[in-house]
């Protein structure tokens, strides 16, 4: 008899014994009809993962963050709050006063407000540089996507000191200098200007190493927003810069929020750029904790700008969280 005979057959037979039963799932037919049973070891397999507790998985990743990162970062708040004896032994009393240094003396907050400073004004170019380039990524034909794409991403796969360095050829004092030679040569000045060693230069390759942090989110954010919107915001009459205000900046709000985060806080945290580029005129944090922990040995006090650092950090993710947050609360309103 043939196959699918047979199968209607027995079908038929199981549907009039099953009457009154509940209903069985497609899969428990076809095994029903075919009279196929699964080998004991597949059943006992398939309890066996039903009954491990989901959470289970990630304990191997949760064991190695406690014991590489959040045991380290406990240690070195203990130490932050501790004091170091003349004979460089870290212990009691615990106290507050190496806070207190890094705010109360000038030189160190001085860094504290330089970090800042830099930090911000990287984020709001790299945001300001970065929309033009994400539209014209999400608005252009696939090849033109993806040679922009390479572009960005490209410098990722250099090193920073090796980009740092470069930026240092480029921005070289003097008139050997790439910037000086090219504007000396087109008469633009007429004596060598000095951007090597300077905040402007800790900028310049900063934004550099992550302009790609936040081109890649905007890019994100703006290719998930419905064109329809922008083009019925132009048939009824608004200008291009109101549409980008009122329609495009809005909807990819999510996407300006997770890069600004990004730049920021690579930008706060980076040590290379600013010991290549900013020399002794743009010291940062991380310049600051390298220096009180490997030349002056100060380990609590390195370890509170270390703690800062962190504070700060975490405070601009907290508010960047706050300000979705609000704005999901808004929209489902």
């Amino acid at each position: 008899m043939p196959t699918h005979k047979l199968c209607a057959k027995r079908g038929i037979a199981l549907v009039s014994r099953s009457r009154g039963r509940p209903a069985m799932t497609t899969s428990d037919d076809a095994v029903a009809v075919l009279g196929i049973q699964a080998p004991p070891a597949t059943r006992r397999a398939s309890r066996w993962r039903l009954a491990l507790p989901v959470g289970l998985l990630a304990v191997p990743m949760l064991a190695f963050l406690t014991y590489f990162f959040f045991y380290p970062a406990l240690g070195l708040l203990l130490s932050s709050i501790q004091t170091q004896d003349s004979r460089g032994i870290i212990g009691r009393p615990f106290t507050l006063a190496h806070y207190a240094r890094l705010i109360n003396v000038e030189l160190y907050a001085r860094v504290l407000w330089t970090t800042l400073r830099i930090s911000i004004v990287t984020s709001v170019l790299a945001t300001v540089l970065a929309y033009p380039v994400a539209l014209v990524m999400v608005k252009s034909r696939p090849m033109v996507t993806r040679i922009i794409t390479l572009i960005v991403i490209a410098p990722l796969i250099v090193s920073v000191v090796v980009r740092g360095y470069g930026w240092q050829l480029v921005l070289q004092n003097g008139p050997k200098g790439m910037l000086n030679w090219i504007l000396m040569t087109l008469h633009i000045v007429d004596a060598p200007i000095s951007v090597l060693y300077t905040e402007a230069a800790v900028v310049i390759g900063s934004l550099h190493v992550f302009f790609p942090m936040m081109v890649l989110p905007l890019a994100s954010a703006l290719g998930k927003i419905d064109p329809n919107l922008e083009d019925a915001a132009r048939m009824l009459g608004a200008p291009w810069w109101k549409v980008f205000l009122r329609v495009t900046l809005p909807l990819s709000m999510p996407g300006f929020v997770a890069g600004f985060t990004l730049v920021f806080s690579l930008t706060a945290g980076s040590f290379v750029i600013p010991a290549i580029l900013g020399g002794a005129s743009a010291v940062m944090l991380g310049n600051l904790i390298e220096q009180q922990i490997f030349v002056v040995y100060d380990w609590p006090f390195g370890a509170a700008i270390a703690v800062v650092l962190v504070g700060l950090v975490l405070a601009v993710n907290g508010v960047s969280m706050w300000l979705l947050e609000g704005r999901r609360l808004r929209r489902a309103e």
